[in-house]
């Protein structure tokens, strides 16, 4: 595929960036652009650019960085279009495009480094997966070489997603025995007893998230077998005193919202030959007026101890919806520019 650019000095009122795609393809300019144009939308609201389009040649507006961008990202997915192109494809790769890592053949190859002898790839139903910005690739990294890992960030980072599946991946080599999932009962101010239902309809709602990364990365029907053998069990923060758990993959999910003795309890919970990932976000904290969090305690006191690693996230390594960003961005600033408490 060859496009054609006409690239212009940069000016008060740049002139757009014109780009012809060669040789015409259809199918694949219907795919690029997607139904109504929605391909050609997201890229627009991902760049802050305007996309204007006659037949295979396109016009882009907007910052001269952001359009030269745009006009890259519209070559990109063009190759990519020789096969089936979905609009989560297209927000994926416009992640990769703003960190600077999109390329046709680099967005289509696993990027989980591995010193010799180590995995190089995800052993999950998601053949393609791998660490869309740099942040994403250090915390792979860290969950692989170290025993316990901390990623802190905010929502959409994919702190848990990759997390579970670097457990379902343990679990699929024999690495581990079992998976553990936890979470802290705690969501906006509610408790477990005012919720209907016995113990696990209670405590359901709280875990849905780890069942949804868990359907998408083993499966349905394995996911379902392999809770129901006890080889994967979710279970709330409270119900973890006492144990020891060896040869297991442990999750904290959500830990923001952990007391720091419920984060040391759970902490001390690992046993020999297991691994453990706590994941949460400290601007969503739901505990009460005074309390601590237990994550935020946890990253001070145990920021220079040999064998845990750290993973601090951004609005940058969202992977959802490119307004996502914009959205922590905005608060992120909201909050900045808001007096300290009395």
């Amino acid at each position: 595929m060859r496009s054609d650019r006409t690239r212009e000095t940069r000016l008060p009122n740049p002139r757009p960036v014109e780009v012809t795609l060669d040789p015409i393809d259809n199918q694949r300019l219907a795919r690029l652009c997607g139904a109504l144009d929605a391909n050609l939308r997201q890229i627009e609201i991902a760049l802050e650019v305007e996309i204007a389009r006659r037949g295979a040649s396109f016009s882009v507006r907007g910052e001269r960085q952001q359009a030269e961008r745009a006009a890259r990202a519209i070559e990109i997915f063009y190759d990519q279009a020789a096969s089936e192109l979905s609009i989560d494809d297209v927000q994926l790769g416009l992640t990769e495009l703003m960190q600077g890592r999109g390329s046709p053949a680099a967005m289509r190859l696993p990027r989980v480094s591995a010193a010799p002898g180590e995995r190089p790839q995800l052993l999950t139903r998601r053949a393609e997966l791998h660490g869309r910005t740099p942040h994403q690739v250090k915390y792979l990294e860290n969950i692989l070489a170290h025993d316990i890992t901390l990623g802190i960030g905010p929502a959409g980072t994919g702190k848990t997603y990759l997390a579970v599946a670097c457990a379902v991946d343990a679990l699929e080599r024999e690495q581990v025995k079992r998976i553990v999932l936890v979470r802290p009962a705690v969501e906006a101010g509610e408790r477990l007893g005012f919720l209907p239902g016995d113990l696990a309809q209670k405590v359901d709602p709280y875990l849905r998230p780890l069942y949804d990364a868990l359907y998408d990365l083993a499966g349905v029907d394995r996911t379902i077998k392999l809770l129901e053998r006890g080889t994967i069990e979710l279970a709330p923060l409270a119900y973890m005193r006492g144990r020891t758990l060896n040869h297991a993959f442990i999750i904290l999910d959500e830990a923001q919202n952990s007391t720091p003795e419920q984060m040391k309890m759970f902490l001390t919970r690992i046993g020999f030959g297991a691994k453990a990932v706590v994941t949460g976000d400290v601007t969503q904290i739901d505990l009460g007026r005074g309390q601590k969090s237990g994550l935020i305690e946890a990253r001070r006191i145990l920021a220079g101890v040999r064998g845990i690693a750290f993973t601090d996230f951004t609005a940058a390594d969202v992977v959802r919806h490119p307004l996502v960003a914009r959205i922590i961005d905005a608060y992120d600033k909201e909050a900045e520019a808001a007096p300290p408490p009395k």
